[in-house]
């Protein structure tokens, strides 16, 4: 058998044996697992531009969906938001499925369908074209990812677009130590999966503190995720990771277009470099070779995941131009947010171990507080106005943007258009 028909047989057994992530289906009766990518108002934002018909049928395709977050959340958040469609989940692994069947029967979800296969195969078992696909922590365990997101890209609609998630090359540094060390000490070949595991638990407790992996400190997975979790990291038979350029070039191979990654504070370095003079050197360069330095600038990126559509699709991102734009906020309510947002002054966003803070306007909170995702920016400065007489629109709309440059940034609010009522 060749090494790739090798690789393929362990990657299967892997996920069959050690379903990934861990989940427990009892858990969907007391929480909704959200992120990023592929909540719908985010989605509708980045690949739709905002301006997506919210009342039209809506088609998913979740590939390489395993125990089933993305499809929890995607066929969730069509229910609450009355989208018709359907999301599909494909993935190889029997047993992962099972996992997110009996989720979506506690959810009482009627909107998935599963489908049993690989996603090379997708053209014959799930063919497009697809609104939205998802597809994430599974095209870098293919042995090859460029296949992968070509077959992918093919069975997009003319104005759909993809979310992905790949490993990021710095933020994994120990871990690929780590997965050479056990092709010695606990090679896929002659030892048992339970005592491969076991020697993985032991090698990470016996690492000194100069190992890199404990250098490093953001790596969590085998302490916090279970078996599943310890071999998904230290054990995968097929496992790469990405740095910046190597995306860009990769998105583009497949006749795709980068349209943000997410959050996109962590890839510009007027957020992260507080030197004038350095910054002032990096103003000519393009966005990629920026987002390269700051994944280099921080070193702590362990994943990317980002939004794509096709070359020849140009949407872009919309902005708050218009008065009728109405902002909402990404998997938190208003008035979670705005109990949260001090009154102007600074916040201090927070994320594996960096730390950036940012500037909010004096109205910071009660702007956030109107921000529901049904109201517009003319609606939201007359309901300012109620309370602040004074304050014309130009004056408000100083503020807004003030704060959605932050949120925006930080991926917590998000732009529609109304025309998306229907």
């Amino acid at each position: 058998m060749s090494d790739s028909k090798t690789r393929d047989r362990l990657v299967r057994s892997q996920y069959e044996s050690y379903p990934y992530p861990k989940r427990d289906p009892a858990d969907e009766r007391t929480r909704l697992i959200t992120g990023s990518p592929s909540n719908i108002p985010e989605v509708n934002h980045y690949v739709f531009g905002g301006r997506r018909d919210l009342t039209a049928p809506f088609n998913a395709l979740v590939a390489g969906g395993g125990t089933g977050d993305a499809v929890m959340m995607l066929a969730q958040n069509m229910t609450d938001l009355g989208i018709p469609g359907e999301v599909v989940h494909l993935d190889m692994s029997g047993p992962s499925q099972a996992i997110a069947k009996e989720r979506a029967e506690v959810r009482g979800l009627s909107n998935i369908r599963f489908v049993e296969g690989s996603l090379l195969d997708v053209s014959d078992i799930a063919p497009g074209p697809w609104d939205y696909i998802d597809c994430c922590g599974v095209l870098h365990h293919l042995e090859d990812p460029d296949a992968g997101l070509a077959a992918l890209s093919r069975q997009l609609a003319p104005n759909g677009g993809i979310g992905i998630m790949v490993y990021g090359t710095y933020g994994r540094t120990g871990v690929y130590h780590m997965q050479d060390m056990l092709r010695t000490l606990a090679p896929s070949d002659g030892m048992e999966d339970s005592d491969r595991v076991d020697t993985a638990k032991r090698l990470a407790k016996a690492l000194p503190t100069t190992a890199w992996l404990n250098r490093n400190g953001l790596i969590r997975d085998h302490l916090h995720g279970g078996d599943p979790g310890v071999y998904d990291l230290f054990l995968h038979s097929r496992d790469r990771a990405y740095t910046v350029p190597q995306i860009a070039d990769w998105v583009a191979g497949a006749g795709m277009r980068l349209v943000t990654f997410i959050e996109p504070f962590l890839y510009d370095p007027n957020w992260l470099v507080r030197d004038p003079r350095l910054l002032k050197r990096l103003e000519p360069f393009d966005a990629i070779t920026r987002a390269a330095f700051a994944e280099q600038f921080t070193g702590n990126l362990k994943k990317h995941v980002f939004y794509a559509v096709r070359q020849d699709n140009d949407v872009s991102v919309l902005t708050t131009d218009s008065p009728d734009v109405i902002p909402g906020l990404v998997n938190q309510s208003a008035a979670e947010a705005a109990e949260l947002m001090p009154s102007g002054g600074q916040i201090v966003v927070s994320t594996e171990g960096l730390k950036v803070d940012m500037p909010v306007p004096p109205l910071a909170r009660m702007l956030v507080g109107l921000c529901d995702g049904k109201t517009s920016l003319a609606e939201i400065h007359a309901r300012v106005q109620e309370k602040r007489p004074e304050m014309d629109y130009a004056t408000f709309k100083v503020q807004f943007d003030a704060l959605y440059k932050v949120m925006s940034a930080i991926n917590r609010m998000v732009l529609r258009m109304p025309a998306n009522d229907g």
